[in-house]
């Protein structure tokens, strides 16, 4: 959908499909931050910083049409609509706290519940498409989403390969048992 680095003049909110969030580090190296479905926005970023670059890729993950809103635009409408302004206050809020809670989970959650709340919360966006339910992600994907490295992931996933409640393909994981996977979860 865009680059790191692309210019950044719209927001997007996903009306169908799934996009991958994902930044390059100093080392080259994809990371996979966040996966998101219908009614959610991305893009806002560029909208509120100083830079008018993209601070991250987003990658579709299957056929994907978003609303899209400028910023000449979505300047005028926050003008005229302040309720607006608040609600974008409340999004960047709980992205704030949903980030908080990834890094005290890296710290005090072992990684083979962090691998299954990841693959879980994802897994939800594609719940409705049936069983087995099938991400398109692929193990770095999953390793970055849980905050941890390639190697260990693909322990944890291969754990639950062995219970049954997940089956590894390439570029995907199958989701055969999402209670099961939720019971994994801890929650």
């Amino acid at each position: 959908m865009f680059h790191e680095g692309d210019l950044g003049d719209v927001v997007h909110l996903i009306q169908v499909g799934r996009v991958a969030i994902r930044i390059t580090t100093t080392r080259g190296e994809t990371l996979t931050l966040a996966v998101m479905g219908p009614g959610e926005l991305f893009g806002e970023m560029s909208l509120f910083t100083d830079r008018d670059e993209r601070t991250a890729t987003v990658v579709a993950l299957d056929d994907v049409d978003t609303l899209t809103l400028r910023h000449g635009a979505f300047y005028d409408l926050l003008r005229s609509h302040p309720e607006v302004s608040e609600m974008f206050l409340r999004l960047l809020a709980r992205r704030t706290a949903r980030l908080t809670g990834l890094v005290a989970e890296a710290h005090f959650v072992p990684v083979e519940q962090r691998v299954a709340r990841r693959l879980y919360e994802v897994g939800r966006l594609y719940l409705a498409d049936g069983l087995p339910v099938v991400v398109p992600l692929t193990q770095d994907d999953v390793a970055g989403l849980a905050g941890t490295t390639r190697p260990t992931a693909n322990q944890a996933l291969r754990r639950l390969e062995d219970l049954g409640v997940v089956r590894l393909a390439r570029g995907r994981v199958e989701i055969l048992d999402p209670p099961a996977l939720r019971q994994r979860t801890g929650w």
